[in-house]
């Protein structure tokens, strides 16, 4: 029995693979088959619980239990083109030890992107840069997946004043400064932005990456068309929560069929958005259960955005309960919901600092990939670390400037880490911590300097 089949879900560590069969009264004189696991599982030492390979079901194996979850690395060119800073970046995160890097917002549409320097796959134009991108990924035996994004209306002014959404829903009065009120998609725009996402993996496919995971959660445009706050349409996208999901389905199917069944497809998702009328979990539960059936590879649960960002700030509100800091991650009673409803393979991001909290994570059955990102930003040698056995605990701790409005959209939290990302792909070692004002400050500037650069190429 593999380690990861779906009869050892509930328990996807148990080590023992094949047993004789034992005679009738063999309870007499030796311990049960599961006590005997339970014995074995319990003096594993969290390096060999997270070095198990996990194999998807379409018979991919990801060689161990850590998994570098996207960030949006803003290295592109100016005009959205890949860039050798990213080939070094994510060798830096290979060599580091992960099992699956993820890459960070690579945008489907150049029209349309989330912010200045997004990578942007619309054809084969780059295909050099992606295929070295994908073979720097893969150095220490593990996989590179392609995250394929399309912002929706969370593209900001300055990039694109005509963003789409499912229906013409301005954001929150404080943000609509940031981000203009979209307009509706037509139902032909809508499938041909299905179609951008099938052309986008297949472009991943031929470039050598091994995956790809569709952009399903933190308010972009998936995330859009689910929640019914943002999607208040009454033709066949929208309505229903069944009509509602009829994107992210066709999404799915068209990157099947591109890529043929042996390529891995992932999808992010929110197990909540945390916000009045959107999307729920019960709702997203439904969602997994159809894109389950349907034989996804991997789910990866997060949660919020950007009008309520639980993804950067911790959880459903950005102050991290008791319970969850024992547990560390923040959606894994979310994922345990999950788990009891099918037997798709998991990854659960967000709250782990600790080895032991990761392996007891993988131990109770919820998740089948720890899922760290902030973390490896610190310390990208952390999984190798861990495996090797050491004590690791993450030098990640919350970033704070005082200022209220930064800190509530975790301006600060997400600008400071994109230093450090940026420090990694020039080869310098990125700052475990940030300091203070001078941090707000230099954050600030680049900030600025990149605005400057993209109003200039707008033409402004």
């Amino acid at each position: 029995m593999a380690l990861n089949s779906p009869e050892l879900h509930a328990s996807p560590l148990a080590v023992l693979t094949s047993v004789e069969p034992m005679p009738p009264d063999a309870e007499e004189r030796t311990i049960s088959l599961m006590e005997l696991s339970d014995i074995i599982e319990a003096t594993m030492k969290p390096a060999e619980i997270l070095s198990q390979p996990l194999t998807l079901p379409n018979g991919s194996v990801i060689p161990n239990r850590f998994a570098k979850s996207a960030m949006s690395e803003t290295l592109g060119t100016i005009d959205n083109h890949p860039t050798r800073s990213l080939v070094r970046l994510y060798r830096a995160w290979a060599e580091g030890g992960a099992g699956l890097s993820i890459t960070g917002n690579v945008m489907i549409d150049r029209k349309h992107i989330g912010e200045p320097q997004n990578v942007v796959v619309e054809d084969e134009s780059d295909l050099g840069l992606l295929t070295a991108w994908a073979e720097a990924g893969k150095v220490g035996g593990g996989q590179i997946w392609v995250q394929l994004n399309h912002p929706g209306k969370q593209s900001p002014r300055m990039l694109n004043p005509d963003p789409v959404s499912p229906s013409a829903i301005p954001f929150r009065k404080e943000l609509q400064g940031m981000f203009a009120t979209p307009r509706e998609l037509t139902p032909a725009e809508i499938e041909d932005i299905v179609e951008r996402f099938a052309r986008g993996a297949a472009v991943a496919k031929k470039a050598g990456f091994d995956g790809v995971q569709i952009h399903g959660a933190h308010g972009y445009l998936v995330s859009q068309f689910l929640s019914p706050h943002h999607n208040q349409r009454t033709d066949e996208w929208g309505g229903s929560a069944e009509k509602r999901r009829r994107f992210v389905l066709a999404v799915y199917r068209a990157i099947r069929e591109a890529c043929g069944p042996d390529f891995n497809v992932g999808i992010k998702l929110n197990s909540a958005d945390f916000q009045r009328g959107g999307f729920t979990e019960e709702e997203s539960l439904a969602v997994i259960d159809s894109l389950a059936s349907e034989g996804i590879d991997l789910v990866e649960i997060s949660g919020g955005n950007y009008e309520n960002p639980a993804m950067a700030k911790g959880g459903d509100s950005g102050r991290v309960k008791e319970s969850t800091r024992a547990r560390e991650a923040y959606f894994l009673a979310f994922a345990e919901q999950v788990r009891a409803r099918v037997a798709v393979p998991l990854m659960v991001t967000g709250g782990f600092r600790t080895a032991e909290g990761m392996a007891q994570a993988l131990e109770s059955g919820a998740t089948d990939l720890v899922g760290l990102a902030r973390p490896l930003v610190v310390e990208p040698d952390l999984p190798l670390r861990i495996l090797g056995g050491e004590p690791v605990v993450s030098a990640v701790r919350p970033i704070r400037t005082g200022i209220r409005m930064v800190d509530d959209l975790a301006l600060m939290e997400v600008s400071w880490y994109a230093r450090q990302i940026g420090r990694i792909a020039r080869g310098k070692k990125p700052r475990k911590h940030d300091r203070g004002v001078l941090s707000l400050v230099e954050v600030l500037g680049v900030m600025a300097t990149r605005g400057m650069r993209t109003r200039l190429r707008a033409g402004e």
